[in-house]
């Protein structure tokens, strides 16, 4: 991974309160290592505070609030998980029609833990094979979604490419796919 991603910018949006820090940090190297260009979309300004679970861990600066922001400017969306990260954001029109933006779009996705919260609410995923947090199966089947127990999913069976991971132990499968399958993408 040294230069798949040159020329693309890929948006990760997150609410200012609540993202799980490593399904933030981890997915955001492997774009940087691939030559891509992260940046950090949230509905509020200044800074998101991480969680290692349900404790404090570190901030991170907003590169653009959610106003400000419109999917035809980014390549890709990471969603990073969280309890609290999804479930604020499925709440917020703006998120909502953000993440449906990119699948009007063609454009990929990428959603990890519970961040697929965010794609029922979008109401994208009807159709489509996925994965997530256990907890999820219910909701995301409810959304018409062919819900799998598998490290990662990649779905090119709609409008774009959607991959989808359980939980931080499949980081690295999703990080790979994240790389590989964002760098194919016009």
């Amino acid at each position: 991974m040294a230069d798949e991603l040159i020329g693309k910018t890929i948006a990760f949006l997150v609410a200012n309160e609540g993202v799980e820090q490593v399904e933030l940090t981890e997915p955001w190297k492997a774009v940087t290592d691939a030559g891509g260009t992260p940046l950090l979309v949230a509905p509020d300004g200044g800074e998101v505070q991480a969680f290692n679970h349900l404790d404090k861990a570190d901030s991170f600066p907003v590169d653009v609030d959610l106003v400000r922001a419109h999917a035809d400017d980014y390549d890709g969306l990471v969603l990073p998980g969280g309890v609290a990260n999804p479930d604020q954001l499925r709440m917020k029109e703006e998120a909502v029609g953000f993440a449906r933006a990119f699948f009007d779009r063609g454009k990929p996705v990428a959603a990890i833990c519970h961040a697929p919260w965010t794609l029922v609410e979008a109401d994208v995923v009807r159709g489509r094979k996925v994965t997530s947090w256990p907890s999820l199966q219910t909701d995301l089947r409810n959304a018409g979604a062919n819900w799998v127990d598998e490290e990662v999913v990649v779905c090119t069976g709609g409008p774009n490419v959607l991959i989808t991971s359980r939980k931080p132990d499949d980081l690295k499968a999703f990080c790979h796919e994240v790389v590989d399958r964002f760098a194919a993408t016009g």
